[in-house]
């Protein structure tokens, strides 16, 4: 009897990785704390539970029909067994919610995490359960890359310190090198094909403090991985598009990357460096928030542009906990039905659209709103991060800054996201104005760019004529003895406005008044600026004054 042609999922991930032929392109969905709902476990319960775990990925290999898997998807297991404090969360993981070197510990007292150190074990031991129950799965033990572990050791002042102590960085990102060295030994001492070195916080930085900062620690993780008999994948989120060459660089096996970043793109820099690729199914627009007919459409299109060489398809990231476990079916039955994906192609039609919002006034309140758009804040790094840079340097201008988290995880924050013309995730904007993208501002610029929109407003404030007072009377003796009331009215409550004396009786009884003396209040607003509204738009306004 011939042998089959068919490869196994592990054997397919192996096969891309190395840039040869695949019978199909693999498939591989990041399932985290997913797996936690997928058997009704809250995602804290989930991840403190290596049976949970394993369950979890049973069922999603049950239901999706995967070539490999992530063990746990969690950037905090170092830092937790390193002294970080988190706080836990039903439908995402942890977040680091306090940092050692920033509070006081000596970077002298840090030590290597032994494996039975934290929830390291629990890990673990969760990879050989699924070692052992999928053996034709390849297994991914992913780690915290060098620069996000730093971040979660040190805090958003770790951008100030590669200004000013370039040594004192490097020293910790050898530290972090080297707690990054034992997590990939102990995962491939229990079973894992694939080490993946995740390090999001990458897109805050571009190339120059990559290579500065980062290549080097990078590149012996994925030289030690290729020593141990393993491949490495470098993964990333956020805009770090202008990372990818350096990435290169690091001479991993495959790089994978979200929706941020093209996929066209990827490719053809990471095919000419001999690299591998994967990615980038969009994960809250359509994975969490679309239906099985967006998530087939989606896929066709990262298929068609990723080709049949070096690439795997994947979300852009670890599943949203509550994704309908429909849409994912719905990828991994086409992916496996050559006719079904041939009907998907066929059907293919472009996105939904979305309902914009009418941006026009937004931001013209007395106060400064400052909104962070982010996929969420207690699952993405980045994310976590930009939010807490706003959160620390609100109080700076309390009463006058009023700040907002919009997780894209829920509809109505994905239609604010795109009636600001936001196209990267994270991104700060300062009243209805993109002002950082996927960066996070260090504390001196964040302040700076709020008081230059402060200013803005004040001195629009000062120059703009917001009303006027006219005083109508018979004669100017009439209105002359009106003047001293308004004017004392006008010194105790410190405002200047024009007062204007009117005693032509066809322009007093435009006003509608037959009596003097009178008083009549104009107050002026400004509609439109820069632009011509609709007729439509300008009908309203007139009905507002008739």
């Amino acid at each position: 009897m011939a042998k089959s042609n068919v490869m196994t999922g592990r054997e397919r991930i192996r096969a891309a990785m190395a840039l040869k032929p695949v019978d199909r392109i693999p498939w591989l969905p990041f399932v985290g704390c997913h797996g936690g709902a997928l058997i009704g476990k809250k995602a804290g319960d989930y991840l403190r539970s290596a049976d949970r775990m394993a369950a979890g990925a049973a069922e999603a290999v049950r239901r999706y029909r995967p070539d490999g898997l992530p063990v746990a998807f969690d950037l905090q297991i170092e830092a937790e067994a390193l002294g970080c404090s988190l706080v836990w969360s039903d439908e995402n993981p942890p977040a680091v919610s306090s940092h050692p070197l920033a509070s006081g510990r000596a970077f002298s007292d840090l030590r290597i995490p032994a494996k039975d150190e934290g929830r390291i074990p629990v890990v673990l031991e969760a990879s050989r359960m699924m070692r052992k129950a999928h053996p034709d799965i390849a297994l991914y033990g992913l780690i915290t890359g060098p620069f996000t572990l730093a971040m979660h050791l040190y805090g958003t002042d770790l951008f100030m310190k590669m200004l000013e102590d370039e040594k004192s960085v490097h020293d910790l990102l050898a530290f972090t090198r080297d707690v990054g060295l034992r997590m990939a030994d102990y995962y491939t001492d229990a079973g894992c094909d694939v080490i993946a070195v995740v390090d999001p916080l990458t897109s805050q930085i571009g190339p120059d403090a990559f290579q500065k900062f980062v290549r080097n620690p990078a590149s012996a993780l994925f030289s030690h991985i290729r020593s141990s008999g393993r491949q490495g994948s470098f993964f990333v989120c956020g805009h770090a598009q202008q990372n990818i060459t350096e990435m290169c660089a690091c001479k991993p096996d495959n790089i994978s990357i979200d929706e941020n970043i093209p996929l066209d793109y990827v490719r053809d820099i990471c095919l000419e460096n001999r690299i591998s690729f994967g990615g980038n199914l969009q994960l809250t627009v359509v994975l969490l928030l679309g239906s099985p007919d967006d998530a087939r459409r989606n896929a066709v299109e990262c298929l068609e542009t990723g080709g049949e060489t070096g690439f795997i398809l994947a979300p852009g990231c670890d599943l949203p906990y509550a994704t309908p476990p429909s849409n994912i079916e719905a990828i991994a039955v086409m992916l496996q039905d050559p006719y079904q994906l041939e009907i998907a192609k066929a059907l293919k039609t472009g996105p939904k659209t979305r309902d914009l919002l009418d941006m026009s006034d937004y931001g013209q309140t007395g106060k400064v709103i400052v909104d962070i758009i982010t996929l969420d804040s207690e699952a993405c790094a980045p994310c976590q991060y930009m939010v807490e840079s706003v959160r620390q340097v609100a109080p700076e201008f309390e009463g006058i800054v009023e700040w907002r988290e919009h997780k894209i995880k829920h509809a109505d924050s994905v239609q604010f996201m795109t009636s600001l013309m936001v196209k990267n995730i994270p991104t700060i904007c300062i009243d209805g104005r993109i002002a950082f993208v996927s960066q996070i501002p260090p504390r001196e610029r964040l302040i700076a760019a709020i008081r230059r929109r402060i200013y803005e407003k004040l001195q629009y404030k000062i120059r703009t004529r917001r009303g006027e007072i006219l005083i109508l009377g018979k004669n100017d003796a009439e209105c002359d003895r009106a003047m001293p009331v308004l004017a004392q009215a006008l010194r105790e409550l410190g405002v200047e406005m024009p007062v204007t004396a009117v005693t032509d009786p066809g322009q007093i009884l435009s006003y509608g008044v037959a009596v003097t003396p009178a008083v009549v209040m104009v107050h002026y607003k400004v509609k439109a600026e820069g632009n011509v509204p609709a007729a439509a738009i300008i009908k309203e306004w007139i009905k507002e004054i008739q």
